[in-house]
């Protein structure tokens, strides 16, 4: 799977590149990873949620890296999620912001099936992504990333407040409705 997204934060490049660049940073905005850990200067280990309650595990490094400009991994060795990317920072055109344009390509575990089942139970890749930008911008904006006060607790609400595929209603919930 391929996946591409763009935002724009109101943070000058050099901010935003050492803010990704520390790579225990990411937690803070991916809705998924739990933990990123620094193993050395170019590797890390990260674990992740799957669907399912399960997690993965992968060992990255950073093939390509161009200070304030870009940022390029892939998983390493036996990866759990098989992963590839790069992230670029450009100077927005305000001449204070920053583009970032990330681009990722990895392997759902189980293929079409997993990529099915993920869709049905709310883990949109698409949308995981531009959520996890949202949430960056908000980060280096803020300082932190809005909540409502229908889900204060972020990744945990998830669990809590599951998502499903909207669906017709049911004869009685038809019935139920034109009573009232």
């Amino acid at each position: 799977m391929e996946l591409t997204a763009t935002t724009t934060i109101r943070k000058p490049v050099t901010e935003v590149f050492a803010f990704w660049r520390d790579l225990q940073n990411l937690p803070a905005f991916m809705g998924h990873l739990q933990e990123v850990r620094t193993t050395g200067d170019r590797t890390s280990h990260w674990v992740a949620d799957a669907p399912f309650g399960a997690d993965v595990e992968w060992d990255a490094e950073i093939i390509d890296e161009i200070p304030g400009e870009k940022i390029a991994w892939r998983s390493a060795g036996d990866a759990d999620v098989p992963n590839a990317g790069t992230v670029r920072f450009t100077p927005a055109p305000d001449g204070e912001s920053t583009e970032v344009h990330v681009g990722l390509v990895y392997e759902i575990p189980g293929g079409a099936i997993g990529k099915a089942v993920a869709k049905y139970f709310g883990e949109e890749p698409h949308q995981q992504l531009d959520d996890d930008l949202r949430r960056l911008k908000q980060v280096l904006e803020t300082g932190e990333v809005v909540r409502s006060d229908g889900a204060p607790w972020g990744k945990r609400a998830r669990a809590e407040f599951p998502q499903h595929p909207a669906q017709p209603l049911s004869d009685a919930e038809l019935e139920k409705g034109s009573d009232a």
